[in-house]
């Protein structure tokens, strides 16, 4: 027995003068805001309205129990109110970490804790184990789940090998080029990357796992339902959404100016809402070329994104072919205190039922204007601003011509204030809606930097809403349909490290 314990106290002590050989650096960086806005008008609709009932069998056919599916119907008979403005503070704080093992290997690892509105419940559960709608209690900072409202998004290797850089696991989904239809701010996704160099150029070989569909012990409700039913094919591989990606960058410089330029071959096969009873394959191709330049004073940058492919109903339905087009130049010139810029913007719209032109946007990461094609706050936070069914603008942007004219002056390095006046229209104009203008919006912002880690914004956006906002016309029976103008008001503080 002696001897067990003396070997066992041998190792610990071998273990013990072994760490600093296990150790690994840790590299942390992050940024935590807190924020307040208010807005003038969480609708815009100038009278109250009467919203459709959506019928139970509706979530019934989303896999909701029948007695939640019948509760959540009666909810959505609420009234949209007119003159109803929302306000509240919100937070998020997010942590990167490096675990350098080497200088050419580490792991890179994200996540993001307390995302919320200050004193609002982070999750509402809507039944329970039986079906029966739950009651919901809104505890705000006292709700258990707040405790677990910790989510890692990014965790994957990156090793910088003699040939070039491998990362492989979870990481940012869609990022290519310019921010014009980035969604780094979306989910991220499973991906084997491979980047190399080859003179001036690098070469790109991206694999990302959307959706998986194969038989596993995490395998959704529905999906075990499907295999009951019609065997473990209901489950096959044939319903995963995979997508396949290679490129080029090539960086050139100058005397006078420098910048890159590069072109991404997309290939995406999206099966995973096919079903032994019908359902869909949707298969698109994608070209996306960009630039990016800087000339003296003046930085330049564009971007077109090209999808084309097919809407396959599998025989339950005429298939539907794709064709779209989407389009970004933006620039900026920087004369020491002063500085001027402008953004124009496309999205395709659509107007053809055999022709899908509405599969892509202006992406998740692109916020041009505190409350027009805003997703982080007008989006994300408010929820869209509401009107008449399907004439919103709020989110990613979509069927849309969009310009913008900028400027900005920095009086003293700590303050840097901005202008901007933007202009939207819709490309196509949907049936029976009364016109095709979005609105004007003039939006001011002044950001002060109260150290070099810590920074205080305040922003004002004014909306001036179009007839597109209008939806289709005499909607409410007896009544023309008809919007007010909108204003919100930002502040937030924000520490990075």
């Amino acid at each position: 027995m002696k001897r067990f314990w003396l070997i066992l106290l041998s190792l610990g002590l071998v273990m013990a003068f072994s760490v600093s050989a296990l150790a690994v650096d840790v590299k942390f960086s992050g940024e935590y805001y807190a924020a307040g806005l208010y807005l003038n008008k969480a609708n815009v609709v100038s009278d109250t309205i009467a919203m459709p009932l959506i019928p139970a069998s509706t979530f019934i056919g989303l896999g909701v129990p029948p007695a939640t599916a019948a509760a959540i119907s009666a909810l959505t008979a609420y009234p949209m109110q007119a003159d109803i403005p929302t306000q509240f503070f919100y937070q998020r704080l997010r942590i990167g970490t490096d675990f350098i093992v080497s200088p050419c290997l580490k792991l890179v690892t994200r996540f993001d804790a307390m995302e919320r509105i200050w004193g609002n419940e982070r999750t509402i559960k809507t039944s329970d184990i039986n079906g029966a709608l739950a009651s919901t209690n809104f505890n705000g900072a006292m709700q258990t789940l707040d405790s677990e409202n910790l989510s890692f998004e990014i965790a994957y290797i990156d090793y910088t090998s003699p040939i070039g850089l491998l990362q492989v696991g979870y990481m940012e989904d869609y990022t290519w080029g310019t921010i014009w239809g980035n969604r780094a701010t979306g989910p991220t996704a499973g991906q084997i990357k491979f980047m190399a160099p080859v003179g001036p150029v690098t070469i790109v070989f991206d694999f990302a796992k959307e959706v998986e569909k194969n038989q596993s012990a995490y395998f959704s409700i529905a999906d075990t339902i499907l295999t009951a039913i019609y065997g473990p094919s209901a489950a096959s591989e044939d319903r995963d959404y995979d997508s396949y990606r290679g490129g080029a960058i090539f960086n050139f410089k100058g005397n006078n100016f420098a910048g890159e330029a590069g072109g991404l071959f997309i290939y995406n096969r999206n099966a995973a809402g096919r079903q032994p009873f019908g359902g869909q394959i949707i298969t698109q191709y994608v070209l996306q070329p960009y630039f990016k330049a800087k000339v003296g004073p003046l930085a330049l940058q564009g971007e077109i994104n090209y999808m084309w492919g097919e809407w396959d109903y599998e025989n339950t339905r005429q298939n539907q072919r794709i064709d779209q087009i989407t389009a970004f130049l933006d620039g900026d010139a920087n004369f020491g205190m002063f500085s001027v810029g402008g953004s124009f913007a496309y999205v395709q719209g659509d107007s053809n039922n055999d022709v899908v032109k509405n599969a892509m946007t202006g992406g998740r990461d692109w916020d041009p204007c505190l409350i027009m094609f805003n997703n982080t706050t007008a989006n994300s936070w408010i929820g869209g601003i509401g009107t008449y069914a399907g004439a919103g603008i709020t989110g990613e942007m979509s069927n849309a011509w969009f310009g913008q004219l900028r400027g900005g002056v920095t009086p003293i390095p700590q303050l840097n204030t901005g202008l901007s006046v933007s202009y939207a229209a819709a490309d196509k104009i949907p049936q029976g809606f009364s016109g095709s203008y979005y609105g004007w919006e003039v939006d001011v912002t002044g950001t002060y930097k109260i150290t070099n880690n810590l920074s205080y914004m305040l922003g004002l956006g004014y909306l001036h809403t179009g007839d597109f906002w209008k939806g289709v016309t005499d909607t409410v029976a007896g009544a023309n349909n008809s919007v007010k103008d909108d204003y919100l008001l930002i502040n937030k503080l924000t520490l990075s490290f």
